[in-house]
């Protein structure tokens, strides 16, 4: 019996103004910028080449709105999952990290050293997220569609990624050091 191969591609929303300033972004819903906004119509571009047909969403309107350049570009209606959303990073939303080093020294140092034992005070486990992140992906899935697009975050991103590589959480940083806001991954399915 021959199993069906669908393809999953994951990709970051366009770039924001705390993107651009480097500010962690998490549960705070900041629009696009004009940068973030061409990057979403390359995006459009290149999915529309690839015969994309199911997109899902984190809720955040940066993310939405990457998500609906593609879905118009692609002729295909978004899906929007909360699963989705970033990691909500608590003291550190809407913070540098030179900010965060001044603030709080020690739970910098902590993050540093093991990201996925020590999340930022008031955030979000990261095993919790890489768990609701697992299950959108699957019930993706299990509604169909042979080539899926998934419109998320870069922190959530890395950490899935690792975890679908066999990668201790703990290392996300380390291998993944940023998700392009142009780029994607594609990861094949069986």
């Amino acid at each position: 019996m021959n199993a069906t191969v669908r393809t999953l591609f994951f990709v970051r929303h366009g770039r924001t103004a705390w993107n651009a300033a480097g500010r962690y972004l998490g549960s705070s819903n900041i629009e696009l910028d004009e940068v973030g906004r061409e990057q979403a119509e390359y995006l459009g571009c290149w999915a529309s080449g690839v015969a994309i047909d199911t997109i899902v969403s984190s809720p955040a309107v940066r993310a939405q709105a990457t998500a609906s350049t593609i879905g118009r570009r692609c002729g295909v209606k978004v899906d929007v999952d909360v699963r989705l959303r970033e990691l909500d990073f608590g003291i550190a939303e809407g913070q540098t990290m030179a900010e965060l080093r001044q603030r709080e020294p020690d739970a910098v140092e902590r993050f540093k050293s093991d990201p996925a034992a020590h999340s930022f005070p008031g955030g979000e486990a990261p095993g919790s997220a890489v768990d609701r992140i697992d299950a959108a992906v699957g019930d993706a899935l299990d509604e169909g569609g042979e080539r899926i697009l998934f419109v998320c975050h870069n922190t959530l991103l890395r950490m899935y990624l690792c975890h679908r590589m066999g990668i201790a959480l703990a290392n996300y940083r380390r291998c993944f050091s940023e998700i392009d806001h142009r780029g994607y991954t594609e990861l094949s399915h069986t």
